[in-house]
């Protein structure tokens, strides 16, 4: 997903960044200029980047932001020495960063066939569409009830925590209907101090805590390789299928980030 010639850039703009923030050693977010022709669906990606040696390195994000923002918002990982991270998390208010002119995406509500339960599945990062699709007010009039799972390692990686376990009580478009049918679902997995749930989904599922039925519920899949591709499996073994823009079905994945 790396722009890999000079004549990419043409597929990109240039927007300043507005605002950073750091969750922890290894988060971060940040926001930028939208630009007034771009336009995006809730749970959709676009690429990012920076000019590194006078080339574009990009790499696909998924938009945090609701479709009716302004601006656009990012969550991100640090990697020290990452090829684009080790530069991006440097990034401050007026710099500016290449932005893909074309965003896409399979984890889009037009991919799943309609049902009464909605789980949004995410390790890590995998957080960031969820936060789009739960402030789309169609969401909640296509599912009676929606729950974000986040699986992650230590307690200061609940990103967005927050606005999750207020049920987006200041949002300016969905706040009572979130509050009725929004549920935040978090797992810690490696930190001794958290008194809640410390399994990952995958186990949960297996062990039937976390009952999922393809009659009623449907799935999204974002985070890690290992989550995605294990917890694919089992959503199939229970006779989920698979759905795509094409053909919708009960679970989607975003096949951008699996490789």
């Amino acid at each position: 997903m790396t722009a890999q010639s000079g004549s990419d850039v043409m597929a990109f703009s240039t927007v300043k960044v507005l605002t950073t923030h750091q969750w922890n050693t290894g988060l971060f977010s940040f926001s930028v200029e939208r630009p007034t022709s771009f336009r995006f669906v809730s749970g959709q990606f676009v690429m990012l980047g920076l000019m590194v040696n006078d080339k574009p390195l990009m790499r696909a994000y998924s938009i945090v932001s609701p479709f009716w923002e302004e601006s656009l918002e990012f969550l991100s990982i640090i990697i020290p020495d990452g090829p684009l991270t080790s530069h991006l998390y440097k990034i401050k208010h007026g710099d500016e960063i290449l932005l893909g002119a074309k965003p896409t995406g399979t984890l889009t509500m037009d991919a799943l066939i309609p049902g009464k339960r909605l789980h949004m599945i995410g390790t890590g990062t995998g957080l960031a569409p969820w936060m789009s699709i739960i402030r789309d007010p169609e969401i909640y009039e296509r599912f009676e009830h929606i729950t974000v799972q986040h699986t992650v390692r230590q307690i200061e990686d609940l990103a967005y925590r927050d606005l999750l376990e207020s049920q987006l009580a200041n949002d300016p478009l969905v706040a009572a209907e979130a509050k009725q049918q929004l549920s935040y679902d978090q797992s810690v997995t490696k930190c001794p101090t958290w008194i809640h749930e410390n399994r990952r989904i995958t186990e949960r599922i297996a062990c039937g805590d976390y009952p999922l039925d393809p009659a009623i519920d449907r799935v999204m899949l974002c985070g890690s390789m290992a989550m995605i591709k294990e917890t694919g499996a089992q959503l199939e073994a229970l006779g989920f299928i698979e759905g795509a823009h094409s053909h919708p079905g009960t679970y989607v994945l975003e096949r951008a980030f699996v490789g």
